[in-house]
């Protein structure tokens, strides 16, 4: 009976925010973070990440993320104008960084700043494969499910309260919250993307990595390989972006759409 009253008390507080926004899907979202605020947050964070973890420089893997990233965020430029939703981006300015970190890891933090981490690499077996990898979490920022799952922690944790108001009266736990939703960890307390999320962060993810003229079957292949790998003690990046057989199964589903994409 209390979770039945908690949902309905969840939805009354939804239905009183006018201010709703739809994503690239044109799927509506609860919005509690303005754009301003998480721009200026995820510089922040962003730069304090680097600091305590200097990116490499000069090597050929270097090399490889950066021609990968670049090709990348020219597809996502040319898909999102495609289909009028450039201000998507705006604000964004791409940077590309490899970090030593044995974890398996990478993220895209709003406004275009993305970062692999060595301890992914042994698992791409081609440019291909990390731009799958790449293109998801390219995804995930273009689609703003951070700040949709910024904006769900507000709502359950904070009473709703604006982000702008929480990072005025409570930065600390506001900076915990941010690094939480984005992925910008290594181990503990990263938030799960939903099912919804997932599902459009591939779909959006084959698209952009089609454009990019790598073959988009390789995600099949790719996600494959993960799901053969995947055990109880899965690491963080694999246990945020599940690997099983009904995802495989959704993006053969969309790999005709996405073909249309790609021409090499």
């Amino acid at each position: 009976m209390k979770k039945v009253i908690l949902a309905l008390c969840m939805l009354l507080v939804w239905g009183s925010f006018s201010e709703c926004k739809k994503n690239a899907n044109g799927r509506r979202t609860l919005n509690l973070v303005d754009d301003a605020t998480v721009l200026s947050l995820s510089n922040s964070q962003y730069s304090t990440f680097l600091a305590a973890n200097p990116p490499l420089q000069g090597t050929d893997d270097v090399a490889r993320v950066n021609r990968v990233g670049a090709k990348l965020t020219a597809a996502v430029a040319q898909y999102l104008s495609s289909v009028n939703k450039s201000d998507l981006i705006n604000g964004y300015q791409w940077e590309f960084n490899l970090v030593n970190n044995s974890e398996v890891n990478a993220w895209c933090l709003p406004g275009g700043k993305i970062v692999v981490y060595t301890g992914i690499l042994p698992l791409m077996q081609s440019d291909a494969d990390l731009a799958v990898v790449m293109g998801h979490e390219i995804a995930h920022a273009v689609l703003k499910h951070g700040n949709e799952r910024m904006s769900d922690q507000l709502l359950v944790q904070y009473g709703g309260e604006a982000l702008s108001v929480m990072l005025s009266s409570k930065p600390a736990e506001t900076q915990a919250l941010f690094n939480s939703a984005y992925g910008v960890s290594t181990t503990l307390g990263v938030l799960a993307f939903s099912r919804k999320q997932e599902s459009e962060a591939d779909e959006f993810g084959l698209y952009f990595m089609a454009m990019a003229n790598y073959d988009p079957n390789n995600a099949v292949t790719f996600w494959q390989r993960m799901a053969a790998q995947s055990t109880s003690s899965t690491p963080v990046f694999l246990s945020t972006h599940p690997s099983d057989e009904t995802r495989i199964q959704n993006i053969k589903d969309l790999l005709p759409k996405a073909l249309t994409y790609y021409h090499p």
